[in-house]
């Protein structure tokens, strides 16, 4: 019962060093496992997986009226966005109530919140910075490409 101590790196090994031995039969042995293989699969694999599969019908729903004004399609749009603003706002209370929570946490953990909340500010003031020094970049890049390419022309 020795088989279980066998080792795939050794294993791997004794199956190189056999590659590597010459034998007139390797290749002819190598195609017919690879034909056998296939073939084996091309039997077992139901034919439905096989074919190619069918085009989908496509159902095209419209959720507007097509005769719509454009007075319509505005007021359309500004309820959406009352809505939209409705949303963000609802998002920031929810998101100062669960600062306020950490921070009471904080408090009562014995940290301070404050210099804590300081920090945080001045790393994110540091983000915005950077974010904004690299699209100024950007754009200068962008414009001097733009400008040799006219210059070019």
């Amino acid at each position: 019962m020795r088989f279980w101590k066998v080792s795939p790196i050794g294993a791997i090994g004794d199956l190189v060093a056999y590659w590597k031995q010459p034998t007139p039969y390797r290749w002819p042995i190598v195609g017919l496992s690879v034909a056998i293989t296939a073939t084996l699969m091309l039997i077992f694999i139901p034919e439905s997986q096989r074919i190619e599969p069918r085009r989908p019908e496509v159902t095209y729903i419209t959720t507007f009226s097509p005769d719509r004004t454009d007075e319509d399609i505005v007021a359309s749009n500004i309820e959406n966005q009352r809505l939209q603003d409705r949303i963000r706002a609802e998002e920031e209370a929810r998101a100062e109530r669960k600062r306020e929570a950490y921070k009471a946490l904080g408090r009562a953990s014995g940290f301070d919140v404050e210099a804590m909340e300081a920090q945080a500010e001045r790393e994110r003031a540091a983000e915005e910075a950077a974010r904004a020094a690299r699209a100024a970049r950007e754009r200068s890049r962008a414009q001097a490409q733009q400008a040799a390419v006219t210059s070019a022309d």
